[in-house]
């Protein structure tokens, strides 16, 4: 089993589940699917910013940069946040923010999706529409790695997803959550 568990209590005010991780890890997909079996609402903060602007994230960052859309995504994430149960699908970049993390953990159980870098780079390289991506995807990646290493460390389990299934992953964060709700 491919799941890294933290000790912690489940809690009344840990309401949504929280997908993080870096991108190309699988979470939108997963957020998706995890709606239809649970029954609670998906929310995308990087689909509820392009739904807000009328435009997409790579247009935002060529337009106003990467400071400006990490703070919009700080405001899209803590109004998610006050909001009902929710799954909360993120940017690989929500972490770049302590507020951010302290956030998600206080109001939701977070899932640390990862996948093993040549996954990510055969997965990625074909994706025009991320911004951080421009250029050398495999080279990107690593530096993406370098660069967030321990930032995902708050989450509650680790679930790597370089060998499983859509519902291998989804079968494990619901008999993880299941246990965390005790």
């Amino acid at each position: 089993m491919s799941v890294k568990r933290k000790k912690r209590n489940g809690s009344m005010t840990k309401q949504h589940v929280i997908l993080i991780g870096l991108m190309g890890t699988g979470k939108t997909t997963v957020g998706q699917e995890l709606h239809k079996r649970i029954a609670y609402p998906w929310v995308d903060t990087d689909q509820a910013l392009e739904s807000k602007w009328g435009f997409s994230i790579a247009r935002y960052f060529a337009q106003y940069g990467e400071e400006a859309f990490r703070k919009e995504e700080t405001t899209i994430l803590k109004a998610i946040l006050d909001g009902p149960p929710s799954i909360i699908t993120t940017g690989g970049g929500i972490v770049l923010r302590q507020e951010n993390c302290e956030w998600m953990r206080q109001k939701g159980w977070v899932i640390h999706l990862t996948a093993h870098p040549e996954v990510l780079i055969q997965r990625l390289s074909h994706d025009q529409s991320r911004p951080l991506l421009l250029g050398n995807v495999a080279d990107k990646i690593w530096q993406l790695i370098k660069e967030r290493k321990g930032k995902y460390d708050f989450a509650d389990i680790t679930i790597d997803t370089s060998k499983q299934t859509i519902d291998g992953v989804i079968q494990e964060i619901i008999r993880e959550w299941q246990k965390f709700k005790r």
